[in-house]
């Protein structure tokens, strides 16, 4: 029998509406800003959208940055961690790495876990779950020398989330790579191959991840934390682009759960086949 290391499996999570009900500004950035209704923020960006023809996540990133010099709040990275701090998740979220780690521990896989979201990434790295995650992939600010928010350094499409997929396969994690993400490797040498990646998302950011985990051999989950979500979900599901449809319940008799431990178990006993 061969040597190797234990099987590396990775779960790349979408954010908003995937971990977190609705999405992170709506914790308490959008009230400071002015905004005591969510939705008039959201129109803002819809109607700057479509007036310029941009896109949705850049425009979201520009109206966060304008509507902070607006009302005299400096958009630091100090203060969209703490307001990153004041996000809630969905049931089961808070002790679902530990409980999925100890269980791949026990039946001998290692599980990375990896956000990949068009949110605020330096939102999520003031959540109470940021220290579970071994690369945080979403949109962020270069900062002048003040410290304020001065431009966007990367807003995460559903392009971006897709590159993202291959870089966690290929293990080339620094966004400002671009020549070894693109550089061949065989599937069997990839620290993770897509055949060992879950994908978990809500959104139509998400679709061409869960197409593509499923189509190379992967699985994919819609979940949903609402009727409108659920719909969106099984329809995912009717068409094919992903493996399960399931609500955003992330506890021990969770659904999640139960069908996340059969795939590690699975995981293990393809691994434990392919080195005979």
């Amino acid at each position: 029998m061969k040597e190797k290391s234990l099987p590396v499996v990775a779960m790349v999570y979408d954010f908003d509406g995937t971990l977190a009900p609705g999405n992170m500004q709506e914790f308490g950035l959008l009230k400071a800003l002015g905004y005591d209704n969510p939705g008039n923020f959201w129109d803002l960006c819809d109607k700057l959208a479509k007036t310029n023809d941009a896109g949705s996540i850049a425009v979201v990133m520009y109206a966060l940055q304008a509507e902070a010099k607006r009302v005299g709040i400096p958009l630091t990275r100090k203060r969209l961690k703490e307001y990153g701090q004041q996000v809630s998740f969905f049931p089961g979220v808070l002790d679902w790495f530990d409980k999925i780690n100890a269980y791949a521990a026990e039946i001998g896989v290692q599980v990375k876990h990896y956000i990949n979201s068009s949110g605020v990434k330096e939102m999520v790295e003031g959540c109470a779950i940021a220290k579970h995650f071994e690369k945080i992939y979403a949109c962020t600010y270069l900062y002048d020398t003040q410290g304020e928010a001065c431009w966007p350094a990367l807003v995460v499409d559903y392009t971006k989330k897709t590159q993202f997929l291959f870089k966690i396969s290929k293990g080339v994690l620094e966004v400002s790579d671009r020549v070894r993400v693109n550089e061949y490797m065989p599937e069997d040498e990839r620290p993770v191959p897509f055949d060992r990646m879950i994908y978990f998302g809500d959104g139509e950011t998400d679709v061409p991840c869960m197409r593509t985990v499923k189509s190379e051999g992967g699985y994919s989950f819609a979940v949903y934390g609402n009727e409108k979500k659920r719909d969106v979900a099984q329809q995912l599901l009717s068409e094919g682009r992903v493996n399960f449809a399931c609500e955003a319940d992330y506890t021990e008799d969770g659904e999640i759960m139960n069908i996340v431990r059969h795939i590690l178990d699975k995981v293990k006993a393809d691994y434990a086949l392919s080195i005979v």
